[in-house]
């Protein structure tokens, strides 16, 4: 009877742990590499906002470079003979080693590319070179005194303090309207309530410019044009994105905490403060962003509806900026600067509760 060889069997545990090992290291690679897009894709995007800093920060001599630089350098300058002169690193055959460089001030230029140099040390000697090839010393030279001269070219502080007038209490006319309908449409029952919330879905669809006739004629006739009241009083009376934003997140959570808090004695309004609006702090802190980003880079209302310089918003006195200082891009750029701020700083204050809100708010529907 022939003899039959056993083979070994690996073990299960074995083949296990290197199956494992490899989905952990197929799982680093990926990360690695979408985060290393992420971040090119991040530097890209952050390019054109350096810039703008970057030139807020020049002097109209840096903004005439070409091509613009992307860091603020200025021309190192030297006196010769009573005149400021722009300094150069020159190579002078015969006087200077391969690879060497001595400094030299250009004083004249000539025809053909050409120019003279002079040593500021001694300016009878010179020598006659093609500026092409030589390399011009350069400083980082910042002039911060371009945001004051901007901010006070125009009344720069009347526009953000009615900005920050329409933004706020707009914000404050949101997060109350939109709560309580939110609530409303998610914890109460009615005839026809789910049709109700479709008709207030549907007015996301309506542009702006359908009504801007019927409503600017609403405040001609009440007297609010030319005043601040048409960009804060809308925000009182809810709007459907917000609404449904809020309403999905509020349908999240059970309604047996509306029970244990009605046996307490709480009554609607005190179960909307006390047990739905705590947990709902990251979707309400969503919300507050994106209607202050709306109200704070709004142009389109404010536009219409306000006609005196002082009632001005920062949207509305930057273009107008603009128009007057167009070959002032330096001071274009610092207060375009100012009015980018205060959005990055509330993003990056608020942004763990931005992110939860908007990943919560769609959970459940």
């Amino acid at each position: 009877m022939a003899s039959v060889e056993m083979q070994p069997v690996q073990p299960a545990v074995s083949v296990s742990h290197s199956r494992l090992q490899s989905m952990r290291l197929s799982s680093l690679v990926g990360r690695t590499a979408a985060t290393f897009v992420i971040a090119i894709g991040a530097v890209i995007i952050l390019i054109p906002f350096l810039f703008m800093i970057s030139t807020s920060l020049k002097s109209k001599n840096q903004l005439r470079a070409v091509p613009p630089p992307l860091i603020p350098w200025e021309a190192t300058m030297v006196e010769v003979n009573g005149r400021m002169e722009p300094l150069f690193r020159v190579t002078v055959d015969g006087k200077t080693a391969a690879g060497e460089t001595v400094e030299m001030a250009l004083v004249r230029n000539q025809p053909g590319g050409m120019g003279i140099f002079v040593d500021p040390q001694n300016p009878a000697e010179s020598v006659t070179l093609k500026i092409a090839d030589q390399t011009p010393v350069r400083h980082i030279e910042l002039h911060p005194e371009n945001y004051v001269e901007a901010m006070t070219a125009v009344p720069f502080p009347r526009y953000f303090l009615n900005t920050l007038i329409v933004t706020f209490v707009g914000m404050a006319g949101v997060l109350i309207s939109c709560t309580m309908v939110a609530y409303g449409f998610s914890r109460f029952r009615a005839p026809w309530l789910n049709w109700l919330f479709i008709v207030l879905l549907s007015t996301i669809m309506l542009p702006r410019q359908v009504t801007l006739i019927p409503v600017y004629v609403l405040f001609q006739r009440l007297g609010w044009v030319d005043t601040l009241l048409p960009l804060i009083v809308p925000a009182f009376f809810a709007n459907a994105y917000d609404v449904f934003l809020l309403r999905q997140f509020f349908m999240t959570i059970p309604l047996e905490m509306d029970d244990a808090a009605k046996i307490d004695g709480a009554s609607p309004i005190q179960t909307l403060w006390h047990v739905l609006v705590p947990q709902a702090m990251p979707v309400i802190v969503t919300v507050a962003i994106f209607h202050f980003l709306y109200a704070w880079n709004d142009f389109y209302e404010p536009l219409i509806f306000l006609h005196s310089r002082d009632n001005w918003t920062m949207a509305v006195g930057l273009q107008t900026f603009n128009a007057l200082y167009s070959v002032n891009t330096h001071l274009i750029m610092a207060a375009s600067v100012v009015m980018v701020i205060p959005p990055v700083l509330l993003f990056f204050l608020a942004q763990r509760q931005f992110i939860q809100g908007v990943v919560i708010s769609g959970v459940k529907g």
